[in-house]
Order: structure tokens, then C-alpha cells, then sequence
């Protein structure tokens, strides 16, 4: 049977992949339609209980018994349209009430293929589930269209009413058989030689849009056989408001549109972006300031998905000096939070789900400890629990990040002066925010303490580090700010670790929504960032990831209206690079291709040249 494909709505125009970034419907699989349904491994059911809404079925008249095959030669006895198709569909309509679908209410198409001359099969067809009227009846739940050796159109009406028929758009129906016509159906060859990738080219765009016209003013839907069947065919023809998205990969199309609700996402209203003044840029002046961004998850895929949504540019675009780090941990290919933050925190690969030991699980001590000689001081944000992997890198020193409790507990021997995230129950537990009181420290656990807290403090909210979906504020930047602003007073100088958790999370839970609405919170962070080392000249933003989660793939966008739809291959992390960007002095050494841990010594090597240093000799370097 010829590939299908049905093409609904008034149309303006026929759109390729990327020139109309969004469906005008949601798509699920009551838009999908099994080709060759027989053929499946488990004919009808696999499609059925994938919730189909357009199943195919080729059929042969033979000695007064319908039989379901492709060719004449693949005739089987007991492979009839009456087991295989009409008693599981009369079936499932008694079981459901007079639904075919219960839950949804939603019909069900059945393409009936005539494979012999019309009459004598048409005769055959209608004798068979004319018995079942409730089923497939005027108003029954299954929708019998005809395609194949259909009758002439002045023989419409020799048919029941419920019996519908597919058209051809080159025929010039009257009035009366346009009633009988169900589809209106044409090979896409006719039109394009497009294999499915890339666009089709504009001269083959005109003609499909043409008979696209035609068929609508018509009032029909139109379906194109000989289609290509992959991800790129179905998105363009979504794309364009099909009604059937044919395919043979039954579980795959289904896989695909289920996702669809996740997959795609509109941002309403980009963010400003700042433009930075590049001060000190490219130099090698002195570096008194670190500011660590960790966008947890986030590969060049969530980046660029941020960009599509905030209509074409992020904070983090207007960074120059980029590299690339490779993120692998020390017994597998492919680290986790653990093993890659606490490759930048000391410089050491390890293990996954370690914390701040090195493979043979010797503590190693991280760049707010190392700095302290230095009479540097330290902050770490989280926009999640504090006592998660990331930010737990860089004061832990446990051989499972499971470990949360003692985790919380390692605090006290190598505290920071700013602590913001959640985890409250942790450090509670521990009796670690007693002690923290004792040593003279601030302690909140509600997010608007924020502004009343002076350094040393920690603040832990767990209800202020839910998702942005869920209505997480501006909890990233303004932590960012306010820990900038404190730490800003120390002449020593600072380092501070902002991570963008939820990345990562929205990439487990394969939801494009959640990882874009995560990424362009991060960014504002990184725009915070790249304001004050401007205001500063002396301070260092590098911006990077532990890993790459989800696999993810984008696979249509729209710049000017913030439209992203994306696929994910997994909903673990994987094990591809990440970018790493820098601003400010010496971002000009983290371009290149290095391991994660060349982070972690480039910026101590940076932080070591200029704090080592007696002052004069830093004046003069500086100038």
C-alpha cells in the first residue's frame, strides 16, 4: 500500500522544516496513522493500544472471504479482515461502550485498501460490517474510508452513506459525490523528490501548495502516499497541520508525538541583555575575583535553546573567549555532578558520585579552602539543595554524594562565608547551623532574609529553589548580587560558585520546557556576573558545565518568535564536551580543548600569580 499522508486546515501556504516554528495543533497519536497496519508484528493491537487514529489495511476478495495481505501471492487463510480487524474492533467497541476509544471518545479511521475489482469486493466489505452498524455505521466510532480500486464517482451512490471514499485532487467532483469523498489523496512524488532531509526547494513548495488550495476550497483533507518516514518528515508536515502522520514505525512516531507536550516551548518575553564594555578583556592584568558559573546540564544544545528562546541572543553570547572542556570521570566515560565538580573544585579527576576525593578516595581540598591562605573569601549558590552534588564539591569531602548529612556536616571544616541554596533539613539535622550560630554566622531559612543578612551567613530555603515553572523567582541573580556585593568588600578578594541546578533536571525529565525556562534564568545570572567584572576590572566570570544532559537535539526553531521544539536521546547525562566561556582579565586562557580539571588550575595558576605577589609588584604587572 502507497505511503500516506493527510494534510488538513486552510492553509495559507505550504511551510518547510523552519519556516513556520510551530504546529497550529497538538499533536498526539489520535493524529497517527499505521500504514500497512498488517504487516505490523501484531496486526491492529500494537497500533490500538497506542492509541492510533488512523489504521491501514490492504484486502483481497477471494472465493467470497476477505483476506488481509499485500499481493495476491501473500494470501494466508487465516489472516481474514474479519479476525484480524473487525472482531477486535467490534470487541473493543462493546467493552468500551460504544467507544473505541473510551478514555478519549476519540474515533478511529480505517483505511480499507481494495486490492481486487471494486464491485465484488465492495460487496464483500459492505456485507461484513453492515452486521455491525453500531460500530461502523452512520455515527459509529470507527470511520470506514475506501482507497484502491475505488468505483467511479457516479457509482458513489450505489454505497451506503456511511461507505467513504478516497478522491483524487486532478478529478472534478460534482457536488453530490464530493459528499462520498472522505480523503482526497496523491503521491508526494508527484510534487517533490524531497528524501526528508533538509527543505524542499521552492519550486516544488508551489506546486504542493497549490493542490493544497485546490483540495481545501474543496472542503476536504488532502494525504500525500510515497512520503519519506523519519523525525524530519513528521516535524515539517506538522509543521504544515497534517491530520495523519503516516508511518510504519509504529512505536517510534508514537514515542515522538507522546513526547510532543514536553518537546516544545514558547518563550512570551525575552530578556534584556547586557552589553558588556570588555574591560580588561584580553589582558593579563591582575585577577582578584573569581566568579564560577556551573550551568548543571547544560551543552551546547540547551545554550543554543536558550538563544532560540530569548530571540537570538543570551548573556552568554556576548562572551569571546571560549574553550572547550572534557568532562569524563575517572572510571567511566561519562561523569556525573560529582565526579566533574569536583574535578574544577580541586583539580583532581575521581570517581562518579564521589565528593571531593580524589580515585582512591583521599580528601582533596577545594578553591574556597586552597584561597584561604590568601585571606581570599568564598560564596556558593545553588539554585537547588546546597548539599547536591555541584556545590557540594567544593566543601565536601565524601565518597557518595548520597552522603547529604555528612555532607552538610563537612561544612563546618571548610566553611565559606556565604552559603545559599536549599538543604535546610541537612544542616539542621547535623546540628551544623548551631554551630554556624556559635562561630558568629547568619542564618535564615527564609529567601526574603536575604537583605537583612550581612557575611558570614548561610540561607537555606528549599521552598525558594523549586523550578522557575513551578515559581522560582529571580533566586539565582539576586543571590549572585547580594553575595557580590558582600564579598565585594574584602580586599583580598573573592570566589564565588553559582550553579543553574535545574538545568540538569529539566534534562532528566526529557522537558524541553524546563530546561529553556532554566537556561535563560541561569543567563541572567551570567548578565549579573558580566556587570560587576566590568564595574570591577579586576574580576574573572568563567561559565561552564560539569556535563551534558539529555542528549538533546533540537529539532525545529523559530528566532524571531522564541519558539524551540527538542528531542532527547536519553534522560541521563552524556558524555560530550561542554563549552567553557570566559570574561574579563585572563579569559584569554580558557580557550582550547582541555580536561575539566584545567579549570580548576587555571584559575588557582591565575589566582597564585597575583596573590603571591607583594602589592607593589601586583601595581605594576596591573599597569
Amino acid at each position: 500500500m502507497k505511503k500516506l499522508f493527510v494534510v488538513t486546515g486552510m492553509l495559507t501556504g505550504f511551510l518547510s522544516l523552519s519556516s513556520l516554528a510551530q504546529p497550529k495543533m497538538l499533536y498526539t497519536t489520535a493524529q497517527a496513522h499505521s500504514h500497512n497496519d498488517y504487516e505490523q508484528q501484531i496486526p491492529f493491537w500494537q497500533a490500538y493500544h497506542q492509541a492510533f487514529g488512523s489504521i491501514e489495511v490492504d484486502v483481497h476478495a477471494q472465493n467470497g472471504t476477505l483476506y488481509v495481505a499485500h499481493d495476491a501471492g501473500d494470501i494466508d487463510p487465516s489472516r481474514t479482515f474479519e479476525t484480524l480487524y473487525i472482531q477486535p474492533l467490534v470487541h473493543q467497541v462493546q467493552i468500551g461502550k460504544g467507544q473505541i476509544y473510551p478514555k478519549t471518545a476519540q474515533p478511529l479511521q480505517l483505511l480499507v485498501d481494495l486490492k481486487t475489482p471494486a464491485e465484488p469486493t465492495l460487496s464483500l466489505l459492505v456485507k461484513s460490517l453492515s452486521v455491525y452498524p453500531e460500530v461502523f455505521g452512520t455515527g459509529g466510532p470507527v470511520r470506514v474510508v475506501v482507497s484502491g480500486n475505488v468505483p467511479k464517482p457516479d457509482q458513489f451512490t450505489n454505497y451506503p452513506d456511511w461507505l467513504l471514499f478516497d478522491g483524487r485532487p486532478e478529478v472534478d467532483y460534482t457536488s453530490e459525490q464530493l459528499k462520498h469523498i472522505g480523503l482526497i489523496s496523491q503521491s508526494f512524488l508527484n510534487y517533490t523528490r524531497w528524501n526528508g532531509k533538509g527543505l524542499i526547494v521552492k519550486s516544488e513548495r508551489e506546486k504542493i501548495r497549490e493542490v493544497i488550495r485546490k483540495t481545501h476550497e474543496q472542503g476536504k483533507k488532502l494525504r500525500f502516499w510515497a512520503t519519506p518516514d523519519n523525525v524530519n518528515t513528521w516535524k515539517a508536515l506538522m509543521n504544515l497541520g497534517v491530520d495523519y502522520i503516516n508511518s510504519d514505525h509504529i512505536t517510534d512516531l508514537a514515542n515522538f508525538l507522546n513526547s510532543r507536550p514536553t518537546a516544545e516551548y514558547r518563550n512570551e518575553r525575552a530578556h534584556p541583555v547586557y552589553q558588556p564594555t570588555f574591560r580588561n578583556n584580553d589582558s593579563r592584568s591582575r585577577v582578584k575575583n573569581v566568579i564560577l558559573l556551573i550551568g548543571d546540564g547544560m551543552g551546547l544544545a540547551q545554550i543554543y535553546a536558550g538563544i532560540t528562546a530569548n530571540q537570538g541572543q543570551l548573556n552568554l553570547t556576548q562572551l569571546l573567549n571560549i574553550g572547550f572542556s572534557r568532562t569524563s570521570a575517572a572510571d567511566t566515560y561519562i561523569t556525573d555532578s560529582a565526579a566533574g565538580a569536583t574535578a574544577m573544585a580541586t583539580g583532581e579527576k575521581t570517581n562518579n558520585r564521589s565528593i571531593g576525593v580524589d580515585s582512591l578516595g583521599k580528601k582533596r581540598p577545594a578553591i574556597p579552602t586552597l584561597i584561604k591562605p590568601w585571606q581570599m573569601v568564598s560564596g556558593l549558590i545553588s539554585a537547588g539543595s546546597i548539599t547536591d552534588a555541584t556545590p557540594a564539591a567544593f566543601y565536601g569531602n565524601q565518597p557518595d554524594r548520597s552522603f547529604e548529612r555528612e555532607i552538610a556536616a563537612d561544612f563546618l571544616q571548610n566553611p565559606v562565608e556565604i552559603l545559599i541554596g536549599g538543604g535546610y533539613r541537612f544542616f539542621q539535622e547535623e546540628k551544623v547551623l548551631d554551630t554556624l550560630r556559635q562561630r558568629g554566622y547568619g542564618v535564615g531559612n527564609q529567601f526574603d532574609q536575604l537583605e537583612t543578612l550581612k557575611a558570614p551567613f548561610v540561607l537555606l530555603d528549599d521552598q525558594a529553589v523549586v523550578s522557575v515553572g513551578q515559581g522560582r523567582k529571580d533566586f539565582l541573580t539576586t543571590s549572585l548580587r547580594k553575595s557580590l556585593t558582600e564579598l565585594g568588600r574584602n580586599p583580598n578578594g573573592f570566589f564565588v560558585m553559582a550553579e543553574g541546578a535545574q538545568i540538569d533536571y529539566g534534562g532528566h525529565a526529557n522537558d524541553v520546557r524546563y530546561v529553556v525556562q532554566e537556561m535563560l534564568d541561569f543567563d541572567k545570572a551570567v548578565g549579573e556576573a558580566l556587570r560587576f567584572a566590568d564595574q570591577n576590572g579586576e574580576t574573572l566570570v568563567v561559565v561552564t558545565a560539569d556535563h551534558e544532559t539529555g542528549g538533546l537535539t533540537l529539532l525545529d526553531g523559530d528566532l524571531k518568535r522564541g519558539y524551540v521544539d527538542g528531542h532527547f536521546s536519553t534522560n541521563d547525562h552524556t558524555g560530550v564536551m561542554v563549552p567553557v566561556f570566559a570574561y574579563g582579565p585572563h579569559s584569554l586562557d580558557f580557550r582550547g580543548v582541555y580536561e575539566n580539571t584545567v579549570i580548576h588550575h587555571k584559575i588557582m595558576t591565575i589566582l597564585r600569580q597575583y596573590h603571591r605577589q607583594p602589592r607593589a609588584l601586583q601595581s605594576a604587572v596591573a599597569h
